[in-house]
C-alpha cells in the first residue's frame, strides 16, 4: 500500500528484455534504501513492483508482460525518469490517499496552462473509467496523489503546485502524453457493493445461532 506522495525520482539505467517481459534497473540514490530488502514493494510511476537487489544507489525490478502492455512502463527507455515511493509502513503519516499501485488504465494529457503559480492539467480517461472520476475526489497519476478539480464527461482537471511540478515527472508532460491512472479505491468497492447482479446490496449475510 502507498500514499501517492512521491519521495524521489529515479532514472532507468538499464532495460533488459527477458523471455517476453523485462527487467528494469533504476538509479535512485535519494530514495533512502538503507533498510530496503529484496522482495519489498516499490511504486514506480504508479505501478507496484517487487524490488530486487536493492542497494544505496538503486534497485532492479521485473515487469510482467501484462504490466508492460497496460501501463506506461512498456514504453520506458534507458535515461527516462520515473516517480518512486516505498511502501507505507505502519505508523507513518498518510499524506495523500490510499494507493494500491494497481493501475486501472492510462489517461492522456489534453492541455495544460498556468494558474497563478501553479499549473492546471486536463486529462482524458477511457469511457470505462470516467464513472470513477468525481469532482473533489482523489486520483493517482503516475504515482502522484491528486485532487480532481473539475469533471466534464471523460475529461478532468487537476492543479499542480510548484512543489509537485518540481519533484515529480508530471512537470515534464506535454499534450498527448499518457500517464498511469489509478482511481480511488473506495469508488471501486462502492461499485461492487451496489452491483445489481449480486443481489440486494442492503441485505447482509444470515447469522446462525452461536
Amino acid at each position: 500500500m502507498f500514499t501517492g506522495i512521491v519521495t524521489a525520482q529515479g532514472t532507468i539505467t538499464r532495460r533488459t528484455e527477458v523471455g517476453g517481459d523485462c527487467r528494469l534497473t533504476v538509479s535512485c540514490p535519494d530514495l533512502q534504501l538503507e533498510t530496503a530488502r529484496a522482495g519489498d514493494s516499490v511504486c514506480v510511476s504508479g505501478a507496484c513492483l517487487t524490488m530486487l537487489d536493492p542497494d544505496r544507489e538503486g534497485f532492479s525490478a521485473d515487469v510482467s508482460q501484462e504490466t508492460l502492455s497496460l501501463t506506461t512502463l512498456g514504453a520506458l527507455a534507458e535515461g527516462q525518469q520515473v516517480n518512486l515511493e516505498l511502501a507505507l509502513a505502519a505508523g507513518e503519516r498518510l499524506g495523500g490517499h490510499l494507493v494500491t499501485g494497481h493501475v486501472d488504465g492510462m489517461a492522456r494529457l489534453v492541455s495544460r496552462h498556468s494558474d497563478a503559480r501553479a499549473e492546471r492539467l486536463e486529462f482524458e480517461v477511457p469511457s470505462s473509467l470516467a464513472k470513477y472520476i468525481a469532482r473533489k475526489g482523489s486520483v493517482c497519476l503516475d504515482g502522484v496523489s491528486l485532487t480532481i478539480n473539475e469533471v466534464d464527461g471523460c475529461n478532468f482537471s487537476v492543479c499542480l503546485i510548484p512543489h509537485t511540478l518540481e519533484v515529480t515527472t508530471l512537470g515534464d508532460l506535454s499534450d498527448g502524453d499518457p500517464v498511469n491512472l489509478e482511481v480511488d479505491l473506495v469508488a471501486r468497492y462502492l461499485e461492487r457493493l451496489y452491483d445489481p447482479s449480486l443481489g440486494d446490496a442492503d441485505s447482509g449475510p444470515e447469522m446462525g445461532e452461536g
